[in-house]
């Protein structure tokens, strides 16, 4: 393709190197976080059917285990391996070496350090509870920073580079930059209210709004952008011929990061959200369709007249069925964002084969075949063993269909069971755990797909290993390229090839592209009242049952509770009144969740006496039995928090929440009281425990849990 009419100039030679130091270490981080996220989630699975699984350790319940697994995936693996990615293709697309090797070191490090924030913190239940953006203050800003670090060194080689002309990989890579600091920097605006604790700036509604907003494009911005750039530039390599389409891959890049940041609303469904911004995240998660499924085809058809190569080549192998599972992924997103199929969908396993189809195929084939693209070029070697290679493949491929069919059949099970009426009128199913007990045998089957993936991933350890000793490092690769001349008039081309040549303007115009959809949805909700109506006899949380919903929060209940209600009859017989947009205004952060593991809590005040939710926490199979809950006995054991109490009342107070001034000074005055209430109400049933322990203060949230307002049955 002809970019430039007129040649331009050619300078002399400069000589420059490629740092392959700096890829070497994020590759070698993916690898080792990459088997810890990945023994995090086989433990996660073996919980779901053996809840003893965790010895009673408070630290690795499935709650507080589960966002470090998220985390661990998202950032440690896919974040290092996406960096180490760009680190490499970056300089050799713009014949250029990064910016700065300081800043590629700090990047690096600060980023270890971020991640070793995250696994000491989450397991100690210090966590803001919303998915993947669960870490406290502290280390949201030092994302923040290390971020700033990294665009500073992209785009610094941007402006330094010597290739004229930007190839689309490196739209990619913009695109990822800039719409990740956007995301992050909204989402994580909170109050700190220690070093350890905070509260988000939005409540309820709101909050939904924006950490679904934040949530899909986390895996639009952060686990496919980037990746899409990268088949851009490690695809055709592998299978040595050109990109299938220039003008497919304009039209990919615009659309896809216009459209998918208007798409979060389609999580939150049949809730309290208003249903204009349901409607309008419906409607363009169906337009997802075609620009994914252009950057799909894009992808595939690049290998024509070279699959007889994928016979062959075991890196082209993972690509292929990589970008085979992007495809998948993409088509069944916005399917799921329709109405009638995400009412079936939503709060059930069909999410997490749908969540995993994409994670496993598509991020962890692409990374599998980056690895062993990149191993054997570095230590100028041939891979060690293509048997082991194809092994690892198809143990990989087998596990994602062992992982993923079980739970594509589960979800099937839990819709069609809570939803199924007797021929009287009646649920047919009104005890929740008779579903439950139907899908332990689907757990079981989805942990031995986890554990065949695992091992493909140790065979590929083993074999990356053998490959690096056979051959020798090569710390930095020289290359030469005339200087970019500076005030040359380049003329022609195509509109995109001119915008492609000034990447001060081209990433505006893509700031502006991914800003629109924030925009329209945000303000409506935030300045319109209409659009969360206020229910008088909805009151801000006293200072006991403030304390239960930390400990709620820091036990990561929200991971298999629901706290909301939708207006389907299966859910308001089985639960009570659906949930309204007003009772929320006092909730910062959201709980309503995103998978129902156990029963919607959002209606349990008063449903149960106090002693039942002792005995409950103590050991859930004595209230339920075949539970699979873990039971809590440290509850039972650690007081709770008072020191902070006042802090908290005063954080509260500035969000906007109307506690009276002063009422700070009394918070743990009235906190003692109410818990000496609820000690007397289990001694009356005969259970013996002080006022000061963690158990009382999560009873005494539960017990107001969808109590301000009165329904009848």
């Amino acid at each position: 393709m002809q970019y430039i009419t007129q040649p331009e100039p050619v300078g002399t030679l400069e000589r420059f190197e490629y740092d392959n130091k700096i890829v070497k270490a994020f590759l070698v981080v993916t690898v080792i976080f990459g088997l810890v996220g990945m023994l995090a989630g086989l433990t996660l699975a073996v919980q779901l059917f053996w809840p003893g699984a965790n010895f009673e350790n408070p630290h690795v319940t499935f709650g507080r285990l589960r966002p470090l697994h998220t985390n661990a995936i998202i950032f440690a693996f896919v974040g290092n391996a996406m960096f180490a990615g760009i680190y490499y293709s970056l300089p050799r697309l713009l014949k250029a070496p990064m910016f700065s090797k300081a800043l590629s070191w700090i990047h690096f490090w600060g980023w270890q350090l971020i991640i070793l924030a995250a696994a000491i913190t989450l397991p100690l239940g210090m966590t803001t509870s919303k998915e993947y953006a669960e870490l406290e203050w502290p280390i949201d800003i030092a994302i923040t920073l290390i971020w700033v670090v990294f665009a500073i060194n992209m785009f610094g080689t941007i402006i330094k580079r010597r290739e004229r002309h930007m190839y689309v990989a490196v739209w990619f890579y913009i695109g990822t930059v800039v719409t990740v600091a956007l995301l992050h920097i909204v989402n994580s605006l909170a109050i700190p209210v220690s070093l350890t604790k905070s509260y988000s700036l939005y409540a309820g509604v709101q909050d939904a709004l924006v950490q679904w907003w934040y949530g899909h494009n986390a895996v639009a911005f952060f686990l496919t952008t980037p990746y899409l750039g990268l088949m851009y530039y490690f695809l055709p390599k592998a299978a040595n011929r050109p990109v299938y389409s220039y003008k497919l891959s304009i039209i990919h890049f615009w659309s896809l990061i216009f459209i998918y940041i208007w798409a979060g609303p389609h999580h939150l469904l049949y809730s309290s959200l208003p249903d204009w911004a349901q409607s309008l995240g419906t409607v363009f998660s169906i337009m997802l369709i075609a620009p994914s499924w252009g950057g799909m085809l894009n992808g595939l058809l690049t290998l024509r007249g070279a699959w007889d190569k994928v016979r062959e080549d075991p890196v082209l192998k993972f690509f292929v069925v990589a970008v085979t599972a992007y495809g998948m992924a993409t088509f069944e997103g916005p399917m799921l964002s329709l109405k009638n199929v995400n009412a079936i969908s939503h709060f059930t396993d069909w999410t997490i084969a749908h969540v995993h189809v994409g994670a496993l195929g598509w991020n962890g084939f692409m990374i599998f075949g980056i690895l062993y693209y990149l191993i054997p070029r570095m230590y100028k070697t041939q891979l060690y063993s293509k048997t082991l290679t194809n092994t690892h493949f198809w143990l990989g491929t087998l596990g994602i269909i062992f992982y993923a069919l079980p739970m594509y059949w589960a979800g099937f099970v839990q819709s069609l069971m809570w939803k199924e009426f007797t021929q009287d009128g009646f649920l047919a199913y009104p005890n929740f755990l008779e579903t439950v007990t139907q899908i332990v045998p689907l757990y079981m089957i989805r942990a031995v797909g986890g554990t065949m993936y695992l091992i493909g991933t140790l065979v590929m350890i083993y074999n990356l290993i053998k490959t690096a000793k056979q051959g020798a490092f090569v710390p930095a690769e020289y290359a030469e390229a005339p200087a970019l001349e500076k005030n040359v008039k380049v003329t022609g081309g195509t509109w995109h090839a001119v915008l492609e040549r000034k990447p001060v303007i081209f990433t505006g115009l893509a700031i502006v592209a991914v800003a629109i959809g924030g925009v329209v949805e945000f303000v409506p909700t935030a300045l319109i009242e209409s659009n969360i109506p206020t229910i008088d006899a909805v009151k801000p949380y006293t200072p006991l049952e403030l304390t239960g919903r930390d400990i709620y929060i820091k036990e990561g209940c929200v991971g298999c509770h629901s706290q909301m209600v939708r207006p389907f009859r299966s859910e308001t017989e089985r639960y009570g009144e659906y949930s309204k947009a007003g009772e929320f205004v006092y909730d910062h952060p959201f709980l309503w969740g995103s998978k129902r593991t156990g029963p919607d809590l959002h209606r349990v005040g008063s449903k149960y006496p106090d002693s039942w939710h002792y005995n409950h926490m103590m050991d859930p199979t004595t209230m339920s039995p075949g539970s699979i809950m873990p039971p809590y006995p440290w509850l039972l054991e650690n007081d709770y928090d008072k020191e902070l109490l006042p802090a908290k009342i005063k954080a509260m107070r500035t969000l906007g929440v109307p506690y009276p001034e002063g009422y700070e000074d009394i918070a743990v005055a009235e906190a003692e009281k109410q818990a000496a209430e609820i000690t007397q109400r289990l001694a009356d049933a005969k259970i013996k425990t002080s006022k000061d322990k963690e158990i009382i203060a999560l009873i005494a949230y539960l017990q107001r849990l969808g109590t301000d307002i009165k329904t009848t049955k």
